[in-house]
């Protein structure tokens, strides 16, 4: 056991010491080679390749960090769209339109909707962060696996070039140094010849000769070997990195139209989830106007009542006790009442500024071919009341308003 272990340490040991060796060597082949004192392997070609290479790696790294900072942002935006959607089924509360007053049924059903249009809007938003991991984000992190393989044996390539270079002028500077021994062999020292018999004199110089050859024997199975490895890598190389480079365009098409493909279809589904959203709260509203409408009909009735002991001359123009008001003139061309249910900001001198609320008493065109589409005459009901002056009038946008 202890001579395994004695074993085992020795290898590691000669490993280590070959490791270090190999690295001083490079170390060294470098330096000679930055001093112009030995020649280096180039190859133009090859170093395009890398540089293509990095500039590739680069591109892929950059698209996979800004796809997942996207797909973070689709997730935050997710949460958010759901914290808001139900802020508002928080909110929605059917006591708020007068249940017992209104139809319930209606009410039911708007509350129905409104459920299944949140449920809608959540799957929308999964599906959608789904597709794009699935096929956008996965054919991006397989195409960037391939890197750092190649990237180590790049690295890998350019050791065994330097392996390859250093055994290279090895070889040649022992060429050298083999002819200068042969002739230092030729003529043995005076000491030499003096102090060895004849005999020994041979086989002195046959050890010699011997040791330069064992020697030189290994520089060129070094070099031999090294050359090998170094062209075995090269060669792979060359056949994989253009191939590699010309897949970009391949991943680039497939993750952009994969993910343009899946923002269309979510956007698509998304406004129509938006737009029975909007068709609910229409109902809401409706259902307000319809609540507040009954109330006003009410007041109304009450106010008729009252009223029953008044005698009006015939030839009169029309009042407002007719439409459910107060006793006034209605000025000329009057046609009906409408309601303001937007706020609306004049932008010319001939038009009316609208608030909420406001009651507006719409009339007649004097020229009806000045009345542009969706646009209507009228006077402010408060400014008649107080001043009945028909020159206060002005336009104003109908789909602002809503017809009493």
């Amino acid at each position: 056991m202890a001579e395994t272990g004695n074993s085992g340490k020795g290898v590691t040991a000669g490993k280590l010491a070959s490791t270090v060796q190999k690295r001083l060597s490079r170390a060294q082949e470098k330096v000679l080679q930055k001093l112009g004192k030995a020649d280096e392997t180039r190859d133009v070609v090859f170093e395009e390749m890398v540089a293509n290479f990095n500039k590739q790696m680069g591109e892929g790294t950059k698209l996979q960090k800004d796809l997942k900072a996207y797909m973070t942002a689709v997730k935050t935006l997710h949460e958010a769209s759901r914290r808001l959607q139900d802020c508002l089924a928080d909110m929605y509360e059917p006591e708020w339109f007068g249940k017992e007053e209104m139809d319930a049924m209606v009410e039911e059903m708007i509350e129905k909707e409104l459920d299944n249009n949140l449920e809608d809007t959540d799957t929308l938003w999964l599906d959608f962060h789904q597709n794009i991991t699935d096929n956008s984000m996965v054919s991006v992190d397989s195409y960037l696996a391939q890197f750092p393989d190649i990237k180590a044996r790049i690295a890998k390539r350019d050791r065994k070039m330097v392996d390859f270079d250093s055994a290279r002028h090895h070889f040649a500077s022992l060429q050298k140094g083999k002819k200068k021994d042969e002739a230092k062999i030729a003529k043995p020292a005076a000491l030499l010849e003096m102090a060895a018999p004849s005999w020994a004199q041979g086989l002195i110089s046959a050890h010699q000769v011997a040791q330069t050859n064992l020697s030189y024997n290994q520089a060129e199975e070094e070099l031999g070997r090294s050359q090998k490895i170094f062209e075995e890598l090269n060669v792979e190389l060359q056949d994989q990195l253009p191939v590699l480079w010309d897949s970009r365009v391949g991943v680039y098409v497939n993750t952009f139209q994969n993910l343009a493909n899946h923002q269309e279809k979510f956007h698509k589904e998304m406004s129509k989830l938006s737009q029975n959203l909007n068709d609910i709260m229409t109902k809401l509203e409706e259902q307000r106007q319809l609540k507040n409408d009954g109330a006003a009909a009410k007041a109304g009735d009450q106010g008729k009542s009252e009223e029953t002991n008044h005698n009006e001359a015939a030839s009169s123009p029309p009042t407002v006790s007719e439409s459910n008001s107060s006793d006034y003139k209605l000025p000329p061309d009057f046609l009906y009442k409408v309601k303001v249910i937007h706020e609306y900001a004049a932008t010319d001198g001939d038009e009316l500024e609208l608030n909420v609320g406001d009651i507006v008493l719409v009339v007649a065109f004097d020229n009806p071919d000045e009345q542009d589409d969706g646009w209507l005459m009228g006077v402010q009901e408060s400014l008649w009341i107080q001043n009945q002056d028909i020159s206060t009038k002005g336009v104003f946008p109908e789909n602002f308003t809503q017809k009493l």
